[in-house]
């Protein structure tokens, strides 16, 4: 039942999501000879309310992040399979490039668990979508920050004043801009805000098109690596916490509270074992991640993979809430604490 993690990523339709939950892959296959094996089981079973289980199917959305890195073990090792096993339950992993899909992917039931960031859960959630956070995956005060080039003569957040700045736009890197700023009272009036995509960081850099940009991890790891930039200001030195949950559909929730229960358990179980990543497991990571394994290693020693939803991560989400609303991508602020499971 081990889960390899090679697997083509998936950038566009729903159907292409769809298809990434059913290719032809080792996963794939496995899943289908499991459901066939654990006919009796759930027939023995019967979806019985009173077990918390009612599905047969858990299928989950994942990105290549740093942030999730704890899921990616536990899909490499096959323990949520193992674990779900005697339910009579088994399990799609659906690849996906970023938050936005998974949660189109969400929205269209092809999958019940997300693996996403704090822009794309906020913004769901106040689209209408009905999912709630399960879990924090991680915090990352470190895997977030402003980079400049590394020949770049800016050495303080003050020197932004009138320089182009780039990142996504909506994105925690919008977000950590403003932060940023603000701690030497400039606003965006300031300086040049232009919207890139994090994978277009290192060639802005290079070129001087762009003074500072603000991105995540791995790119963060790569740049610095590879010596095209040097970090001017991580998240955490300007108060970005950099919550990352796991979301859940509101109705799988309730109506399989016990899965929920069996996927924050292994996930925790992988976040022990990411913090010792070695042979075959690290290996697949860091295909996966397009990293090396030193990398892997390094990306994953800048999150905090906390698991439990403090109260900082609620006020963390809030922030982005209120930063949405301020930028206009958000058109009236919400309680982030009414869509916390549990609560």
């Amino acid at each position: 039942m081990k889960k390899k993690l090679l697997g083509t990523l998936l950038t566009v339709a729903l159907a292409a999501g769809l298809l990434a939950g059913c290719n032809g892959d080792k996963t794939a296959t496995d899943n289908t000879d499991a459901s066939e094996a654990s006919g009796n089981v759930a027939a023995d079973n019967d979806g019985s309310a009173e077990d918390g289980i009612t599905a047969t199917t858990l299928n989950i959305a994942v990105q290549p992040s740093g942030a999730f890195i704890p899921l990616l073990v536990v899909r490499e090792n096959g323990w949520l399979e193992e674990a779900l096993a005697p339910y009579g339950v088994t399990v799609t992993w659906n690849d996906f490039e970023s938050g936005p899909p998974i949660n189109e992917s969400m929205a269209s039931d092809l999958s019940d668990v997300g693996a996403i960031g704090d822009v794309p859960t906020v913004s769901a959630i106040a689209a209408g979508q009905d999912n709630q956070v399960a879990l924090i995956a991680a915090e990352g005060t470190r895997a977030y920050a402003i980079l400049v080039a590394a020949d770049s003569d800016i050495t303080s957040i003050a020197d932004l004043k009138g320089k182009n700045l780039g990142t996504t736009l909506g994105s925690t890197g919008h977000s950590l801009f403003e932060m940023a700023l603000a701690t030497e009272n400039l606003t965006f009036d300031d300086v040049n805000l232009i919207n890139i995509s994090a994978g277009d960081a290192g060639s802005v850099l290079s070129t001087g098109e762009i003074d500072a940009v603000a991105i995540w991890e791995p790119n963060i790891t790569r740049l610095i690596e590879n010596g095209t930039a040097r970090v001017l200001t991580y998240g955490g030195e300007v108060g970005l916490l950099g919550v990352n949950p796991i979301v859940v559909d509101s109705k799988y929730a309730a109506e399989n509270p016990k899965i929920i229960d069996v996927l924050i358990e292994q996930y925790k179980r992988g976040a022990e074992e990411s913090a010792d990543l070695k042979g075959e497991t690290l290996t697949n990571l860091a295909a996966y991640l397009s990293l090396t394994e030193d990398q892997v290693i390094t990306v994953a020693s800048n999150w905090d993979y906390t698991v439990e939803i403090t109260q900082d991560d609620i006020d963390g989400l809030q922030k982005t809430i209120q930063f949405l609303v301020t930028i206009g991508n958000l058109s009236e602020e919400y309680q982030i604490s009414d869509y916390i499971r549990g609560n």
